[in-house]
């Protein structure tokens, strides 16, 4: 008899989510996702100066601000036909690129680690055992005994003193766990790096940006940034060469410690390339502008339709038409007033909540489709495009991590087992090697650009009278992010965000097709329904950031504190 339970909020992801399974046999037979709080921007925007959006977007959220921010400013740029400097170009790749190895760091590490490594098995761990099995597999001289001797004591230390503090309210000693102690330990040493590497990258954000959380230096038409190499208040070769010491630095961790991590626990979890696939469709855009107009890119992106690289359809441009006309969301299953499918220039956002029914409305968060079908998003999604697109950087890593895999696994692991729970995680590593040489490509750009004497941040934007229409599209680090804006007079009169956790996390669609999360948890084993920690595995894979989809409201519109400026 099938068993049903809900994981309610999902932690270690940003923002509530609750997930609902129907477990029969050890397996996943059905599932739900659900979004359990509304998101209101685009209500908060209406009627406001389209120069403003992206202060307002990017406060979606507290981890990916710097994405919205980037995707809304390319909205109106888009809306508007205005090309933008080639140095703003630069420095919001940098950006955006650091922001990204940021959060890959962190999302591997920090919030899904610990679905496959046990912290308490690490306190068995043979210290020198350790210390020669990480000296086998990478150069990273951080591998001592006498350090792994340390970082054991520290962990002693969270347990003699009754909490395991960060690493409290993990489901340790799950006969799911497989790794040996001194892998344990291993990852245990590098989960403590990350936390410094993490904040490392973030700098060059800071640096660029103004601050971190929520950059200050974007502006539609540009960047903010002044450019004049003999004044130290503005961006300086000083201020570049430090940003060129951290492009550096992360470097080492990304290729000696996170790759090789992900790796050895691919290759131990090698069962787990079985579970997990879920909706194969793929959808990416491309990133990191290289002109003015946003017509040539660094990294391709586009469509994959059930998993075949094969038919790769590549989106080329800010102007894509393909992309423009292949987004619309549904509402069939949504807490909204209606049920309707309709392209974001066309939606509106109007709340009306029921109870969760399993065949009627269960989650605030929409369901968007392409060209009609559920689309999966993601650095799966962006690695295959890659892949299928002929990037030479994208598929030396992708064949050194495979190749890694098939080589502790004893066995050749194919491309084809990115199509998994596991994959996802492989896939990411493999990008923020990629976004690394990104990084590095793009500060050369910036350096040499400055060099020919081209100063230029920003182009001054001008808004017509009458109704325009815009979006913007950036590959974020949980996927694909758009912005839709509809300008009316040079008010806002209408603004959708298609967020990448509203593809994945989506419900049922207009045709009742699973979501990717959804999809993606059928089959998947449950050894003990009362720990899941087997569709966390899944769910966490995808790097769920519930904030980006949802907000906050008070359906009795009591109110809650009032601020007044002055």
């Amino acid at each position: 008899m099938a068993k049903r339970i809900t994981i309610d909020p999902v932690t270690r992801i940003e923002g509530h989510l609750r997930i609902d399974c129907e477990i029969d046999g050890g397996k996943v037979k059905n599932a739900w996702s659900s979004g359990q709080m509304w998101r209101g921007i685009e209500v908060i925007l209406k009627g406001r100066d389209p120069r403003e959006a992206w202060l307002f977007t990017q406060r979606i959220c507290g981890v990916c601000t710097t994405v919205h921010a980037v995707a809304s400013v390319r909205a109106v740029e888009n809306a508007l036909k205005l090309e933008i400097p080639l140095n703003a170009q630069y420095i919001r790749n940098l950006i955006v690129a650091a922001h990204a190895i940021h959060d890959h760091i962190v999302h591997f590490y920090h919030l899904s680690a610990l679905d496959w490594v046990d912290i308490v098995s690490a306190l068995k761990a043979d210290t020198a055992k350790t210390s020669r099995l990480a000296q086998s597999v990478s150069k990273w001289p951080i591998n001592s005994q006498q350090h792994f001797k340390d970082v054991q004591e520290r962990l002693k230390t969270f347990v003699s003193s009754g909490q395991l503090g960060i690493f409290a309210n993990g489901y340790w000693g799950h006969p799911a766990m497989k790794l040996a102690p001194e892998v344990n330990l291993l990852a245990a040493s590098h989960y403590l790096q990350a936390l410094e590497y993490q904040r490392t990258a973030n700098k060059i954000v800071s640096v660029l940006g103004g601050k971190t959380p929520h950059i200050q230096n974007l502006a539609v038409g540009g960047v903010a940034n002044a450019i004049n190499p003999s004044s130290p208040s503005t961006l300086t070769v000083e201020k570049l060469y430090f940003i060129k010491t951290i492009i550096d630095e992360i470097g080492r961790f990304i290729n000696d410690v996170y790759f090789v991590d992900v790796c050895a626990v691919g290759a131990f979890y090698a069962d787990w390339t079985k579970y997990g696939s879920g909706v194969t469709n793929y959808l990416s855009v491309p990133e990191f502008p290289l002109d003015t107009k946003g017509t040539t890119f660094e990294l391709a992106g586009g469509y994959i339709e059930n998993g075949n690289i094969g038919a790769f359809k590549p989106i080329k441009s800010f102007q894509d038409d393909l992309f423009k006309n292949g987004v619309k969301e549904s509402i069939k299953h949504s807490w909204y007033d209606g049920n309707w499918t309709k392209h974001p220039w066309e939606e509106d956002t109007v709340p009306k909540y029921t109870d969760f029914k399993d065949d009627g409305k269960y989650s605030w968060v929409k369901s968007p489709s392409f060209n009609g079908k559920p689309a999966q998003v993601g650095p799966l999604a962006n690695v295959l495009a890659l892949y299928a697109s002929g990037n030479p950087i994208a598929k030396k890593y992708a064949e050194k991590a495979l190749a890694t895999v098939s080589a502790l696994a004893g066995a050749k692991v194919p491309i084809s087992a990115l199509h998994s729970t596991i994959g996802r995680h492989a896939a990411r590593a493999i990008r923020c090697a990629v976004l690394h040489e990104v990084l590095l490509k793009q500060w050369n750009l910036l350096i040499n650009n400055i060099g020919k004497g081209d100063t230029a941040t920003y182009n001054k934007p001008e808004f017509p009278s009458g109704e325009i229409r815009g979006f913007g599209f950036h590959e974020a680090p949980r996927g694909v992010l758009s912005h839709w804006v509809v300008i009316k007079n040079g008010k806002i009169k209408n603004y959708q965000c298609v967020v990448p956790s509203t593809w994945n996390a989506g419900p049922r669609n207009q045709s009742d097709d699973l979501g990717p999360y959804e999809a993606s948890l059928i089959g998947n084993p449950i050894a003990d329904p009362e720990k899941p920690l087997e569709a966390l595995r899944t769910i966490h894979s995808f790097d769920p950031c519930l904030a980006c989809a949802i907000h906050v409201v008070d359906k009795n519109k009591k109110e809650i504190v009032k601020v007044t400026a002055f």
